[in-house]
This record gives C-alpha cells, sequence and structure tokens, in this order.
C-alpha cells in the first residue's frame, strides 16, 4: 500500500462521509435530488430509453461478474495461478459486505416510492443508498485495470472502466431508478474497494499456495506429512575393508617396488596380467629340487 494510495483512500473516504452528512442533514444535495427526479430525464430524451435499459446491464452483479470471471479463469490457466480469481472473488465480497450493509442500515427510498417532496427518504424501508449498480460497475471493471500486467494495459482498461462505471451511474439517474446522491455514494463505495484490495495481498496469496497444496496432496505429488525432502548431499566415503550389505573385504595390495609411481604396473611387466590367488583356495607350494654342490662323479 504506496502513500498515494493511502492517501487516495482517505480521501474517499471522507468524500463518502461527506455525501452520508450531506444527505442525513437534508441539505443542497436533497434538494438537487429532488430537482433531477422532478424533471424526469427519460421523458425528456425517450429516444435513449431503449438503448439504457440494455447498457444499464453492465452494472448488474450477475451478467458482469460471470463475464469478468470468464475472462480472468482463462487467465489463471494461461498464468498458471489463482490470484486474478481470488482477486475478483475478494473484492466482491468487500464489495456486498460494505454496499450491503450500508443499504439496510439507513434505508433509503428510491425516487419512485418516495413519500414527501423534499424529505431525504431515510430510515424507512428501502435499500438504493448508495447505489448497488454503480458501486458494482466501478469494482467489476475496476478489477481489469487493477490486475493489468503493463502501464499501458492499466491507463487502457482504467479508461474503459471510467466510462462504464460513469456511464451506468448516469443511466440510473436517467431512468429514475436512484438518486443523484445514490450514484454519488456508488461511486466512491466502488474506489473504497479497489483502493483497500492491496492490504488483502497477503491473504490471497496464502489462500493460493493451501490450494495448490490441497491440489498436490489429493494428486499424490506431495511428500508424506512429517518426511523432509531428500537433499542433494554427497555420498559417504566406503570405508576400507566394508561392502555395501555388510560383508567384509580386504583391500588388494600390490608389491611395492622401489622407484615405481604408486599404482603403475611394476617394471618389465606393463600389460601383464597379475593373476591373485583368490581367498578360499589353498596355495600351490613351490616344489623342492635338490642341490648340487661340486662334482659327484
Amino acid at each position: 500500500m504506496s502513500r498515494t494510495r493511502v492517501a487516495l483512500l482517505s480521501a474517499t473516504l471522507g468524500f463518502y462521509a461527506v455525501i452520508v452528512a450531506a444527505v442525513w442533514s437534508t441539505s443542497w444535495l436533497v434538494r438537487l435530488d429532488w430537482q433531477v427526479m422532478l424533471f424526469r430525464p427519460y421523458k425528456q430524451w425517450p429516444g435513449m430509453h431503449a438503448f439504457l435499459d440494455y447498457f444499464v446491464v453492465l452494472g448488474q452483479r450477475g451478467p458482469t461478474a460471470v463475464l469478468i470471471a470468464a475472462w480472468l479463469g482463462w487467465r489463471s490457466w494461461r498464468q498458471r495461478t489463482l490470484r486474478p480469481l481470488l482477486v475478483m472473488a475478494c473484492a466482491l465480497l468487500l464489495l456486498n459486505v460494505s454496499v450491503g450493509a450500508a443499504k439496510l442500515g439507513m434505508g433509503r427510498e428510491g425516487p419512485h416510492y418516495a413519500n414527501v417532496i423534499g424529505s431525504n427518504e431515510m430510515f424507512l424501508t428501502g435499500d438504493i443508498f448508495p447505489s448497488g449498480h454503480t458501486a458494482n460497475a466501478v469494482v467489476t471493471w475496476g478489477i481489469l485495470a487493477y490486475l493489468a500486467t503493463t502501464p499501458r494495459a492499466r491507463r487502457t482498461l482504467s479508461v474503459i472502466a471510467s466510462v462504464f462505471a460513469l456511464g451506468v451511474g448516469g443511466t440510473t439517474v436517467y431512468l429514475g431508478t436512484h438518486w443523484v446522491s445514490d450514484v454519488l455514494l456508488g461511486w466512491a463505495a466502488g474506489l473504497l474497494v479497489l483502493l483497500a484490495l492491496p492490504w488483502f495481498e497477503p491473504m490471497i496469496a496464502r489462500v493460493e499456495s493451501r490450494v495448490f497444496a490441497l491440489r498436490d496432496r489429493l494428486r499424490g505429488d506431495a511428500a508424506p506429512r512429517g518426511t523432509l525432502p531428500p537433499a542433494d548431499v554427497a555420498p559417504r566415503p566406503v570405508p576400507a575393508g566394508a561392502r555395501q550389505g555388510g560383508e567384509e573385504t580386504r583391500p588388494r595390495t600390490e608389491p611395492a617396488v622401489a622407484g615405481a609411481r604408486p599404482g603403475a604396473a611394476p617394471r618389465g611387466m606393463a600389460g601383464v596380467h597379475m593373476r591373485q590367488p583368490q581367498p578360499g583356495r589353498p596355495h600351490p607350494a613351490r616344489p623342492e629340487y635338490p642341490v648340487r654342490s661340486g662334482n659327484t662323479r
């Protein structure tokens, strides 16, 4: 988490608090909400209605999650990593918890169900503050920019995510399903999730390693528990007189010759195989011959 990201996170959190306080106190922002709602943009430009009915689907959680998950799943398969899918799962979990809790906690009614003109319509039975479509568009399309591997791709995907997030938020105001303040808070809520993701990267890495370890264990590739992988060590030297298997042998020795090099054949015997007596067999004794001395005639 860089200092710049921390500063952006703090500024976005402050903007979030300002929007909530402005709606809660029924300030000028609530008056703007009512002015736009009574203007009824969908009646002013009816020709855009059919197209925007389809465009707003880009902010629905189900279709966008399936589309983005398919792309990130392909990337995970190509790169042999689960990080893209785990980052998306973590982002959607944070989004559902934070936005869902805010919706239920403030209970604001939407423009089509407003009761009193000029009121903030809070703490009733609604669940539209902040805008879920807007926050979801920020997170699902912003994930692509967050996971980009090159600066150029990150810039391009950031522009695309911004267009979709701004377009979906403006479309909900055009269709009359959200107040302007709902959309402002939705943008802030989605941006908070994206800015907070680096804090969860260590947890994502641990989950990925455990999933891979479980996969290896199920495949039988992992070593049994309690054992260590074999280390690359040099073989122990076998002492003289010991043979593998426990059988003792005696090292063969050659008669020493003065002036001869160690391991060289005796002088005059190069290339001649010296037959050694085999163990366990008697060595034949040299026959004795009578020694003649002088003339016996």
